[in-house]
């Protein structure tokens, strides 16, 4: 019998809340983290909105002797990680020898720890340049340290795959726990507000350019004109059904099926990542109750997005929400966040809004919950949808407890 995963920790780091009740509290009141950028000095650039998570103190989250050797994605990994676990009321301690693991996804590593450490080679030279330099920068730092921290000694791993990756990482903790480990902290958190991040985002194309934070990512709207970058994401403790329940844990909800695809030359696959996930979770399209979508932000890319949705579902077919127009793209970080959305949705039957967002345009037929939260409704089964630069796809089928 193949074993069923279930989510029985969150962890939030998002620019609109720190900690999952504030986090949460703030989407459901629809209030954006979305601002104008105070991490470093953006007046000389053509984009200087962002969604960075507030008041984030480092030393009340990271043990000092970590400080020299962390890059600030891997402090907000180490503090949603242990959020995560706190909520779970798992000590790793307690658990047998190599039954528990880490899977992370990111995407940019520690960006704003290359900098420094960059900065200090051409101004000073090589010998003043940090030996953890080494690693700091790494996409595997945040597993990895907090694997450290925790004493996590099973399966790990970690995925690269942009915007799709918190997806990605969730995929692969479940082979892990199918195949027998009992425990995989996973999901994914980015930040790369800094300079030399902020050079990529720009030469990545598709930021919007507007200085108004309410009106500067509209996601499926007429006027969209590109999105805003953000920074955090989610992590969970994912665990295999039976031994959660051996333990009397509190379940949010369960991996009901997952699938990832690949672009070809001029043929997206959105789609058949969606088909596909249905498919493993053992659900049609008429058992979905909710989408939490992708939502780009970009006319081309909603519409196709919004074409998947309504071929999947028919024209205004089924709710369909994006929370992140509140925090901005994280990057690996964004589809994580809208997973923890989606258990909370789940948990609490409601279904939180799109902000910013007026209408849909007239070629996005989608039922888009804009403004308010939507009260009332019977939500069983989610599907959470993530496209990655470059060509990735991933869907899940999130599943609430009955």
């Amino acid at each position: 019998m193949t074993a069923t995963a279930v989510v029985t920790g969150i962890g939030v780091t998002a620019p609109n809340g720190l900690g999952t009740a504030a986090w949460w509290a703030a989407v459901l009141r629809g209030e954006s983290g979305i601002g104008p950028v105070t991490r470093f000095d953006a007046s000389g650039y053509p984009v200087r909105l962002a969604g960075e998570v507030p008041g984030f103190i480092t030393e009340d989250h990271v043990p000092s002797r970590l400080l020299p050797q962390t890059d600030r994605v891997t402090r907000l990994s180490l503090a949603a990680a242990k959020e995560a676990l706190d909520d779970a009321g798992v000590d790793p301690a307690e658990l047998p020898d190599y039954s528990a693991g880490v899977v992370t996804a990111s995407s940019a590593g520690g960006f704003e720890f290359g900098q420094r450490e960059l900065q200090a080679l051409w101004s000073r030279g090589g010998r003043h340049v940090s030996a953890y330099q080494s690693f700091a920068w790494f996409y595997a730092v945040n597993t990895g340290q907090i694997s450290i921290r925790h004493g996590l000694q099973g399966a790990g791993g970690a995925i690269v795959s942009e915007q799709a990756g918190g997806l990605d990482a969730l995929g692969q903790a479940r082979r892990h726990i199918r195949r027998g480990t009992r425990l995989v902290i996973t999901g994914g958190v980015d930040s790369a507000l800094c300079p030399w991040g902020w050079a990529a985002h720009l030469a990545g194309g598709g930021l919007s350019t507007a200085d108004d934070p309410e009106r500067a990512f509209l996601p499926f709207d007429a006027g969209a004109r590109g999105h805003v970058v953000g920074e955090g994401g989610a992590l969970f403790v994912l665990e295999d059904q039976v031994a959660a329940r051996e333990r009397g844990a509190a379940v949010y909800g369960s991996v009901a099926g997952y699938a990832a695809t690949f672009d070809g030359v001029g043929s997206p696959r959105l789609a058949d990542a969606a088909r596909l996930a249905l498919a493993d979770a053992g659900v049609t399209a008429d058992d979905v109750d909710v989408v939490f979508a992708d939502a780009a932000g970009a006319r081309g890319a909603d519409r196709a997005e919004a074409e998947v949705i309504a071929g999947l579902f028919g024209a205004f077919g089924v709710p369909v929400t994006a929370p992140k127009s509140m925090t901005g793209r994280l990057l690996a970080g964004g589809a994580s966040l809208d997973l923890a959305a989606t258990l909370f949705a789940l948990r609490d039957q409601v279904i939180p809004p799109t902000t910013g967002t007026l209408r849909p345009a007239d070629d996005c037929p989608v039922d888009l919950v804009i403004g308010t939260p939507r009260h009332g409704v019977r939500l069983r089964n989610a599907l959470v949808l993530a496209r990655g630069r470059g060509g990735f796809n991933a869907a899940a089928v999130v599943r609430g407890t009955d």
